[in-house]
């Protein structure tokens, strides 16, 4: 039997599997909301109280890049050791991973449910694919064939430089410039950007908040779900107007991880945010943002793009990892 992991930056869960039931069917299973811990180590042993489980290895998913068999969460204040997990489970071997790579040892293993269609495109046969992930942060991964299986590949290339290109984007680069220097991708395009992409319009002078959602937003430490919440249901503008942007911003990335990787498998959409803005995903402000890159726009029409449903796909693409070993 394995413990597998998926860490992020708002909640860490865990589960433990078995080769007889396999990555679909977790043994047992709990989520633990992140800050409310000071390491991994202390969920683990919680998590593990009063189970009778012999486990012979670890798989972790972490929301960082990992170096060493060891990493420091992104965007949480926990140093994943290794060696150090080992000990808490009695010697079993861990094993670190990051969790973008986590996702992508799932893909292989989806089901028709597990996945939504944004453009069918035509996937070529064995052809990279490329994994995007806006969550609390912006993960990117991807995998490659190696004549027999897909091999998963972390990557960090949520936090290169934010490439704008259309002249509101300009605006909004020099904005955040002026409060961050550096702005990344993940910046923009995040749970944690999109409070900055609302001010930018009010800021600007461009749209202006209704009082009532001033007060919502005053009211909550994590602004994200109101704003969304108020452009879906609500329909206010100034909401609209950022998760239409968030969206442009999200579908020319995810055109540039395409091309990268050269992903004529597909391109993935993971993270807690795609599955709760379909509607916005489905709009053409995504594939026209996705398509937008010049002599390659014909090719990049021709790329499947899906959004991964499935909550649970970290936590099962470290169980697939863990059973692969």
């Amino acid at each position: 039997m394995i413990l597998a992991a998926d860490i992020g930056g708002t909640k860490t869960v865990l589960g433990i599997y078995s080769h007889e039931e396999g990555p679909h069917t977790p043994l047992a299973e709990a989520r633990f909301p992140s800050q409310g811990y000071a390491s991994l180590e202390n969920i683990v042993t919680e998590f593990l109280t009063g189970k009778d489980f012999c486990l012979t290895r670890a798989s972790i998913g972490v929301a960082g890049p990992v170096v060493g068999g060891c990493a420091q969460v992104t965007n949480l204040s926990w140093f994943v050791d290794a060696t150090s997990l080992s000990q808490v489970l009695n010697g079993a071997p861990v094993y670190l991973l990051n969790d973008l790579s986590a996702v992508a040892h799932a893909i292989p293993f989806l089901q028709a449910d597990d996945l939504e269609t944004i453009n069918p495109g035509e996937a070529v046969p064995g052809g990279a694919k490329a994994v995007i992930a806006p969550g609390t942060g912006l993960g990117e991964g991807f995998l490659v064939w190696d004549g027999t299986r897909y091999q998963a590949a972390p990557s960090e290339g949520g936090h290169a430089d934010f490439a704008h290109n259309t002249p509101l984007q300009d605006e909004l680069l020099r904005y955040l410039r002026q409060r961050y220097g550096h702005v990344s991708c993940e910046r923009v395009c995040s749970g944690m950007g999109l409070p900055d992409l609302n001010a930018f319009f009010k800021d600007s002078g461009r749209l202006s908040e209704p009082e009532w959602l001033q007060k919502q937003l005053s009211e909550v430490q994590d602004q994200t779900p109101v704003i969304a919440r108020s452009a879906v249901e609500e329909g206010v503008e100034i909401s609209k107007a950022t998760m239409d942007l968030f969206v442009a911003i999200l579908g020319s990335e995810a055109g540039n991880m395409a091309l990268k990787v050269l992903a004529t498998g597909g391109v993935y959409l993971a993270g807690g945010i795609p599955p709760r803005i379909l509607p916005q995903l489905k709009t053409g402000i995504f594939m026209t943002a996705f398509t937008h890159k010049g002599r390659f726009t014909e090719f990049l029409v021709n790329i499947p793009v899906y959004v991964i449903l499935n909550p649970k796909v970290g936590l099962m693409g470290a169980a697939c990892h863990g059973l692969e070993l």
